[in-house]
């Protein structure tokens, strides 16, 4: 999927202090769903998390996933991505996790650093894409 087939709605609720979601599918087949930040760069859903979670080692098993995210403002206004985790990046300088931190709550520092944690990012590739119709709450 390239990134013209990815609906500038899309885009924008990645780019927003939106909370998403991240399913990962667990050893025994039964999925995992966590909070994450994330963003949207150059056709690919890039997540923050920590080396050694729970999705990160489930991911390294089958990296397949699904990713939900929901306007804050509006509930009616989200989107729901399957893909596949393609790359695993370390973000051991803590450039990505810094700028999600600006992104979602306007602090230059990722303020929850700790010595023993790795940061990773999970490199999505979307293959199917699900948003609804512009809705508003009282329409």
């Amino acid at each position: 999927m390239n990134e013209d087939m990815i609906d500038e709605k899309v885009i924008k609720l990645f780019s927003e202090k939106n909370l998403v979601f991240i399913a990962t599918i667990m050893k025994d087949g039964s999925p995992q769903l966590s909070p994450v930040w994330a963003n949207y760069e150059s056709g690919f859903i890039l997540v923050n998390t920590a080396e050694g979670r729970v999705k990160h080692k489930n991911i390294l098993r089958d990296p397949r996933v699904a990713v939900s995210v929901t306007s804050n403002d509006n509930p009616l206004d989200m989107t729901t991505i399957r893909g596949t985790v393609v790359e695993i990046i370390s973000d051991i300088e803590y450039h990505h996790a810094d700028k999600l931190t600006q992104q979602y709550i306007g602090r230059s520092h990722y303020p929850f650093k700790r010595d023993d944690e790795k940061r990773i990012i999970l490199k999505i590739k979307p293959h199917k894409v699900f948003v609804l119709p512009e809705l508003k709450m009282n329409d």
